[in-house]
């Protein structure tokens, strides 16, 4: 087989990753890609909204399929665009990748359907916002209701913070078109958890759970990001509650789009919260989370390519998804300055030994890159997150240690990155 791969981060070189351990796969294509892709695969420098330019690709080059890694392309149209031209290819259509692009849609079919999440109100009026906040107090969830780059959720402690969040994004535009609507939500207390599922339609079949760690800084302290790191499996989490959120959040949304006429083929990503209430939803994406996939490809033991084709020919029910026993943590090596304005162009060292450069099934520490490209010969920054460093053991225990070992071994300027990582989950076993 031959398959593109369309993105060009940490998530992109993991999937570039795990395809190239199946026996079934010849050629691997990754557009754009980046460093770290381009001493696996072959990049191809096609931007991952060019749908045409990527369609004729994999015209030109008898694509068997095409993997789509980021939201963006997805929510704008990519794969109705391929499914058009009879171009086989994995993720959702436009209309079923809104549960990521539009908070306020996903939250009306949670309320339509009885499916547990936060209470919640949207505004397109800066002023009633402002109200509702004054109404409501503080602590608050602010959302930007479009795609922000996962950074488009501000929690405010405060009503000052609150009002400041929502002129940020309604009348500074901060996130952009993102922000021309807001959602505004119930502050949730409990331990978060993320939920990837591949899902065809009806049939879901869920993966090892996972925990992301949004905020910038040790001890869930400064603004959100894209994610800094995460662990699989959630040992604190029970069983009976991964059941729970499967039977009660994650199948009846799936069925749910079934009946509203979008069915939802792809990898739908829940983060959940666990509060005294029980499970709620924080947010649908509709796709592989980052770092998410960085620990949990690591230890699916079935071809992912079996995986993805049994999604786009509708018999995934017929397909047994096998995991491994290990653990893997996560730790996302940042520029100085993000998640605001960073510099880009540090050499980076260490990854001689390091790199995620072959499928090898049974390596214990990689490095995913996500913001990087190859000059003179060397890797340089090219991006806020950097590297994904991941490191897999018999214990969770041993895989933190692993990774930050690997961690210790990489360097570029003002280089920074959470030393927290996993912890939660030793403080509650």
């Amino acid at each position: 087989m031959k398959v593109l791969v369309v993105g060009s981060g940490g998530r992109e070189h993991t999937l570039v990753w795990k395809l190239a351990q199946s026996p079934q796969v010849e050629k691997i294509f990754c557009a754009p890609g980046n460093g770290g892709t381009a001493a696996l695969v072959q990049n191809v420098p096609i931007q991952v909204t060019d749908y045409a330019a990527l369609a004729q690709f994999a015209k030109d080059e008898e694509i068997d399929v095409t993997i789509v890694g980021p939201e963006d392309p997805l929510l704008g149209g990519i794969v109705d665009f391929f499914t058009l031209r009879n171009l086989p290819i994995y993720g959702p259509s436009a209309n079923a990748a809104k549960l990521e692009g539009s908070k306020s849609f996903a939250k009306c079919l949670m309320k339509k359907y009885n499916i547990p999440t936060a209470e919640y109100e949207s505004f397109l009026d800066y002023e009633s916002a402002i109200a509702y906040v004054r109404e409501k107090g503080a602590p608050i969830v602010i959302k930007a209701d479009g795609l922000a780059q996962g950074k488009g959720v501000i929690l405010a402690f405060s009503l000052e913070e609150a009002e400041e969040a929502i002129r940020q994004i309604m009348q500074d535009s901060k996130f952009g078109q993102a922000g021309s609507r807001v959602v505004i939500e119930e502050f949730m207390r409990g331990e978060e958890l993320t939920l990837l599922s591949f899902i065809d339609g009806e049939t879901v079949k869920p993966m090892i759970p996972s925990q992301d760690h949004k905020t910038v800084f040790d001890g869930d302290k400064g603004p959100n990001t894209g994610g800094m790191g995460a662990y699989a499996p959630v040992p604190q989490v029970k069983n009976s509650d991964i059941q729970h959120i499967i039977d009660k959040i994650v199948q009846p949304m799936a069925s749910a789009m079934v009946k509203e006429g979008i069915p939802f083929r792809g990898v739908l990503y829940t983060g959940l919260m666990l509060t005294e209430d029980g499970p709620k939803v924080v947010e649908f994406n509709a796709r592989f989370g980052d770092p998410e996939t960085q620990v949990t490809l690591p230890l699916l033991e079935t071809d992912l390519v079996d995986i993805v084709m049994a999604t786009i020919n509708g018999t995934l029910a017929d397909l047994d998804i096998k995991w491994s026993k290990q653990s893997a943590v996560t730790v996302v090596m940042a520029s100085p300055g993000y998640p605001g304005d960073y510099p880009k162009g540090a050499v980076i060292s260490g990854l001689d030994v390091s790199v995620a450069d072959s499928p090898e099934e049974d390596k214990q520490e990689m490095v995913f890159h996500a913001g990087t490209k190859q000059e003179a010969g060397h890797f340089v920054t090219n991006g806020g997150r950097v590297l994904a460093v991941t490191a897999l053991g018999d214990s969770l225990q041993l895989a933190k240690e692993k990774a930050y070992q690997a961690v210790a071994n990489i360097s570029f300027t003002g280089a920074h990155y959470r030393r927290d990582i996993a912890d939660k989950a030793f403080k509650k076993v």
